[in-house]
């Protein structure tokens, strides 16, 4: 009996705490869940840590600084579904479609009529997440939402943000009537709410940068196959089919097919091979590294597009730890956010400066476990339940808890006022010389 409670017990702990497993590799994670290849449109899965690590003795939670992408939505552009529709339209039209290629253009319609004057739109799945966020929250720091304490939530203006703050205020103010709310979507905080910043841009692709991810992605161009499968003529699509944006879009939808109820009733992923759908995902976060995280190819400065956000959350805590209860600040917005600003705060492996794009699988940096629909990036404050000292704040990425680049007081504990000189003297140097 002694021998199977131990069992039990060390298979609990993997469960309760999977950050102390060894990590898989993204081949692995997609064998076990093809939806995490989608990268930014991988649905949220919600915590793999259920259990955090208690509070140091003696204090508690009061205070919550957050800011989360939308949940999950339909695609953005009209080329999103229009670019795949129309080519396999036309290769219809003159007979060159394979039985499969038909079947494909039968699904690529149905995908295209159901976000029909709805592209870029929440749907009921991102609505969904980010109820369930706003429910674990509560119920995780219950302190922080006690009585009439006061919740100020902002959004961009972009309404898939808006719906996903209202969702979310809606299960706060459920689980807790007295809550005293004020929300809002303004231009007037796009400044660091979603900052477009395009001199910060204009350094992305260098040319040494765009060297290096060209020859990446020609290395990990694998659609040929997939081609043949859709196609009957080879010379056909020598001649009238762009495959490699063919291909793009294509496992574009796939991977977003995940995020509305036709999900329930349709794939793409059946197009592709294992190794295909690796390779896609593979150009798919070497792009992201690039253009969001700290690649060395580029100066390692993409994630100070999220200076102003940091800085805002670095004052508004400075402005509320002070209280005796202050409840929380929360922000949507977008994954072109949560990305950088992760990466600025060095959470986990999001700061690591990675030149060969080939090994950022083998670093741990992943585009999936950062920034999946419904992402967010929350700030836990503690203080002292009795007397005076220090106030402490724990991270969390995705509602686990993350690393950060500072000396711990105990496990992921950290004092204030480290974080606060750290990344505010890591603002002050920056700076983006002409």
């Amino acid at each position: 009996m002694k021998k199977i409670l131990f069992i039990t017990l060390l298979l609990s702990s993997f469960i309760l705490h999977p950050s102390s497993t060894k990590a898989q590799s993204p081949r692995e994670d997609f064998k076990q869940n093809v939806f995490k290849s989608g990268s930014n449109y991988y649905a949220y899965p919600g915590p793999e840590q259920q259990r955090l690590t208690p509070a140091p003795k003696g204090y508690t939670p009061y205070y919550i600084s957050h800011y989360g992408r939308h949940g999950s939505r339909y695609l953005i552009g009209k080329d999103d579904y229009d670019k795949a529709w129309k080519v396999l339209l036309r290769a219809d039209s003159v007979g060159k479609l394979t039985a499969l290629g038909k079947d494909v253009l039968r699904r690529v319609t149905m995908l295209r009529n159901e976000a029909d004057q709805r592209r870029g739109e929440l749907t009921l799945l991102g609505a969904e997440q980010h109820r369930d966020i706003a429910r674990r929250m509560y119920e995780r720091f219950p302190e922080v939402f006690k009585g009439a304490t006061d919740i100020d939530a902002k959004s961009t203006v972009v309404i898939r943000c808006i719906l996903s703050m209202e969702n979310a205020l809606q299960e706060l103010k459920s689980l807790n009537p007295k809550l005293c709310i004020r929300h809002d979507a303004s231009e007037h905080d796009m400044w660091y709410l979603n900052y477009d910043d395009k001199r910060l841009k204009d350094r992305i692709w260098n040319p040494e940068a765009r060297a290096a991810f060209d020859a990446f992605k020609k290395r990990h161009a694998n659609y040929d196959r997939v081609m043949q499968t859709l196609f009957n003529d080879t010379a056909y699509v020598s001649h009238e089919v762009n495959a490699e944006n063919l291909n793009y879009h294509l496992f574009k939808l796939a991977s977003n097919i995940q995020s509305s109820e036709i999900r329930h009733s349709m794939t793409l992923y059946d197009l592709f091979t294992a190794d295909e759908i690796y390779d896609n995902w593979m150009i798919e976060n070497a792009g992201w590294y690039l253009g969001f995280g700290p690649s060395p190819l580029n100066g390692a400065l993409q994630p100070f597009s999220q200076r102003n956000l940091l800085r805002k959350i670095i004052e508004e805590a400075d402005q509320n730890v002070g209280k005796s209860h202050p409840g929380a600040t929360l922000r949507y917005g977008h994954e072109v956010c949560v990305m950088p600003l992760a990466c600025l705060l060095e959470l986990d492996n999001c700061g690591k400066q990675i030149a060969d794009f080939e090994q950022l699988p083998a670093e741990g940096w992943l585009n999936y476990k950062i920034f999946p629909m419904g992402c967010n990036v929350q700030l836990i404050f503690y203080k002292p339940k009795k007397g005076k000292g220090d106030i402490l704040v724990k991270a969390l990425l995705n509602e686990n808890e993350t690393t950060l680049p500072l000396k711990a007081v105990t496990g992921p504990y950290y004092k204030w006022t480290d974080f606060r000189d750290y990344f505010t003297r890591k603002l002050d140097r920056f700076k983006l010389e002409e």
